[in-house]
């Protein structure tokens, strides 16, 4: 078939890549402008503009595709199908209703669940235990079209938001090539979704990284593993950000406790339990660093104790915490946050 492509991250590259090996003519990748990145703030060319032009594709940067130039633009092309993957706009009746098949969507969760931005992320910070990747027939309202395939992953005890996203960037990749046999065939089958069950993610932001202690250490290793890589999960020490890569929560009283868990046991039993809370519900002494060992240092949250194991210092490298503490000794009782 004929291809439109619009995308623009690095997660659209797979089905871009799928569709050329799957014999279909991509005559145009339609992506986000250049953008200004780095301290020199040099313009970069957004990763489906990069594979486009490595295959020779044209490519077409509208700043809103909504405007007449661009609808016009896009019927010279005369595609038989538009393929969407986290383009990163919204598409007008006009673009929707110009392909023979219609327009298709990648969208990378089990829908109706996760309509919306960045649905991989919050599957993690949620604690899914499955994700997915869905494509569906788009219409105009926000990720609402009727689904055609589905493909279901379970999601791994150390899952992070950047595994997740390759996971089901090689998945969606696959299901899109099936769908457009599927379509080409007519053996296609469009099933509306359940709009009382949907559920709408929000825009990750940068400041959604910076770690609440008086939430749950569980929540907390969630967080770190759902903004690893960006924005990545943050709170701060000595007035400096402290960026937290990789932390588990340490359980008191596990009999099948790892190696971890034991070191930390002992001494986090009268820690844990002398804990009182404040009128409004928070535990105090969140946020303190309650013991430092080799295996990293264990900080008290509002419920339970999680363990730093791989962080960054503002302006330092990345390093695993026991080579970090080796240069910047941390105290028991420290206190991490803003007000640190």
């Amino acid at each position: 078939m004929k291809v439109i492509f619009m995308g623009t991250p690095d997660f659209a590259v797979g089905t871009l890549e799928a569709l050329l090996e799957a014999g279909h003519e991509v005559t145009l990748a339609v992506t986000q402008p250049d953008k200004p990145k780095g301290r020199g703030k040099s313009m970069q060319f957004p990763p489906v503009k990069e594979a486009a032009l490595a295959h020779g594709i044209e490519v077409y940067q509208p700043r809103k595709v909504r405007e007449p130039e661009c609808v016009e633009y896009l019927k010279g092309y005369q595609a038989d199908i538009i393929v969407v993957v986290a383009f990163g706009q919204i598409l007008p009746k006009e673009i929707l209703a110009m392909p023979r098949y219609g327009c298709i969507n990648v969208h990378a969760s089990l829908l109706p669940k996760y309509r919306g931005a960045a649905p991989i992320q919050w599957a993690v910070i949620n604690g899914e235990a499955v994700s997915g990747v869905t494509t569906m027939r788009m219409d105009e309202g926000l990720d609402t079209g009727d689904m055609i395939l589905k493909e279901e992953v379970e999601l791994l005890p150390q899952e992070t938001g950047g595994s997740l996203f390759e996971r089901l960037s090689e998945i969606g990749a696959k299901l899109c090539v099936r769908t457009l046999a599927a379509i080409q065939e007519g053996t296609a089958t469009y099933t509306p979704q359940d709009h009382g069950a949907a559920t709408h993610t929000k825009i990750i932001k940068k400041q959604l990284g910076e770690i609440d202690w008086n939430k749950s250490a569980e929540e907390l290793e969630r967080l770190v593993r759902g903004l690893n890589p960006w924005p990545s999960a943050y709170t701060y020490l000595n007035k400096k950000t402290l960026k937290v890569w990789k932390a588990s929560v340490v359980k008191k009283g596990h009999t099948d406790s790892t190696e971890t868990e034991k070191t930390f046991q002992e001494p986090y039993e009268e820690s844990a339990d002398s804990l009182t809370s404040s009128k409004d519900g928070m535990a105090n002494g969140a946020g303190t660093v309650a013991a430092v060992s080799k295996d990293g240092m264990a900080i008290q949250t509002g419920q339970g104790l999680l363990l730093l194991e791989e962080v960054q210092l503002e302006g330092k490298k990345r390093m695993m915490t026991d080579a970090f503490l080796r240069g910047f000794p941390v105290e028991v009782g420290t206190r991490l946050g803003k007000s640190s």
